[in-house]
C-alpha cells in the first residue's frame, strides 16, 4: 500500500465561523486571521494505492462554480487536484474509488464537472465508484435550512444519475464499521449526519483522515467546535471519544483543512488531549 497527500486547493473562511463560540483572542493563537478575519485553510485529500485499487478520499471544491461563488472563499496558492495527482504519476481516469467523508461542497465538489459543451454535468472520475452512506445521502439530498447552502445539488445528484454511486454499511451499535474498501470508519454525527472518518492501517500505523471532526490543530481543545456543526454538543462527545482513542493508540491524524500542519499525533495531558508531534506527509508515507 502507498499513501499520497493530494492538495485540491487552498482557501479561506471566517475564523469566527470556524471556531464557533470560542473568542478570537484564543483561536488566533493557533490560526491567525487576516484583516478580513479570514484564516488559511486547505482541501487536503488522501490517495490510497492498494493493489489494483486507487482510492481518493474527498475531492475538494472542484472548479465548476462561478467566479462569484469562489470569491467568497478567497482561494490562494497554485494547488489543484489534477496537478497533485500528476505529481505522483496519476490522472483522474486512474481513480477506481472516491470515498466521500460527507457531501459538503468543499469535500465533494471536485467529483462533478461540466460536460464538454457546458450543457450539463458529468462525473470527473469516469472509472470510479463514489462511496457515501444511505443516511447521509438522504440528509444531503433533503437538506435542512442550516446546511442547504453547503449541499449543492449540482455536486450530489449527478453522482446518483451516473450509476456510479455506492453505499457503505452503517454500524448498528458501535461507532466503527469495516468498509468495503478495507479500512475502518468512525461515524460522527455532530458536524453533519453520518460523517465518515476513515482509519487506514499502514505499515503498523493507523492513519485517521480527520475531515471535519478535527479541521485544524487549533481545534484540539474539546470545546473548540465549528459554528458550522449542526449538533455541537454531540461534537463535544465525539471529539473527546475519538481523541482519547487516538492518544491511547498513537493514531496519526491526517488533517484535511489545516493549511500548515499535515499530520499530527496527540497525547493525554492535565488539560486533556493535546498536540504531541507534528509531521509532514513524507515523514510518514
Amino acid at each position: 500500500m502507498n499513501l499520497y497527500p493530494i492538495n485540491a486547493g487552498n482557501f479561506k473562511l471566517d475564523g469566527g465561523a470556524m471556531f464557533g463560540v470560542v473568542p478570537k483572542s484564543l483561536w488566533q493563537r493557533t490560526n491567525p486571521a487576516d484583516a478580513n478575519n479570514m484564516i488559511d485553510l486547505t482541501a487536503r485529500c488522501l490517495l490510497i494505492e492498494d493493489g489494483k485499487r486507487l482510492v481518493l478520499i474527498d475531492s475538494g471544491m472542484g472548479n465548476k462554480q462561478t467566479d462569484k461563488f469562489f470569491s467568497y472563499y478567497f482561494q490562494w496558492g497554485d494547488f489543484n487536484l489534477d496537478s497533485s495527482l500528476k505529481k505522483y504519476g496519476f490522472t483522474r481516469d486512474d481513480i477506481t474509488d472516491v470515498f466521500l467523508t460527507h457531501l459538503h461542497f468543499d469535500h465533494c465538489g471536485g467529483c462533478i464537472q461540466w460536460n464538454k459543451n457546458r450543457t450539463g454535468y458529468e462525473t470527473a472520475f469516469k472509472n470510479a465508484r463514489f462511496w457515501s452512506n444511505k443516511n447521509h445521502w438522504q440528509w444531503a439530498t433533503q437538506p435542512n435550512v442550516r446546511e442547504k447552502a453547503s449541499f449543492l445539488k449540482e455536486n450530489i445528484l449527478p453522482i446518483e444519475k451516473s450509476g456510479q454511486l455506492k453505499f457503505t454499511s452503517i454500524p448498528e451499535g458501535d461507532f466503527l464499521e469495516k468498509s468495503q474498501l478495507g479500512f475502518d470508519i468512525f461515524f460522527a454525527n455532530g458536524h453533519t449526519d453520518k460523517q465518515m472518518i476513515p482509519l487506514i492501517k499502514y505499515k503498523g500505523k493507523t492513519i485517521a483522515f480527520m475531515a471535519d471532526l478535527l479541521p485544524t490543530v487549533g481545534h484540539l481543545p474539546i470545546p473548540y467546535v465549528m459554528g458550522y456543526d449542526t449538533r455541537p454538543l454531540l461534537t463535544l462527545t465525539e471529539k473527546e471519544k475519538f481523541l482519547s482513542m487516538a492518544a491511547d493508540n498513537n493514531y496519526y491524524l491526517f488533517l484535511e483543512h489545516d493549511a500548515h500542519n499535515e499530520i499530527i499525533t496527540v497525547k493525554h495531558t492535565e488539560k486533556g488531549v493535546r498536540l504531541n508531534e507534528t509531521f509532514v506527509a513524507t515523514d510518514i508515507f
